[in-house]
């Protein structure tokens, strides 16, 4: 069984959690096109190495920043948003 480290509850079995996707900055909808917007929003980046990426424990909703290399799904460290440093 894979396990996940959430960084408030411990070790806990990868069925407990959820990817929420690659941590990306948001562009400022004040000033942003329509067409980078849409970029922003639809396209993503598939190319396989290490990514920062949303992760929730759900029975707690804690979301944390897991850092993943998605070629091999060795998860490297995970960490709350706040020693994130972005």
């Amino acid at each position: 069984m894979k396990v996940v480290n959430c960084p408030i509850n411990g070790a806990r079995p990868v069925s407990e959690f959820i990817c929420g996707g690659e941590v990306r900055s948001m562009p400022d909808p004040q000033i942003t096109d329509d067409d980078s917007w849409a970029d922003y929003v639809f396209n993503r980046n598939g190319q396989a190495g290490i990514k920062k990426e949303w992760w929730c424990h759900t029975p707690s909703n804690t979301w944390f920043i897991c850092d993943r290399n998605t070629q091999t799904d060795e998860i490297i460290r995970t960490y709350l948003f706040q020693e994130a440093g972005i």
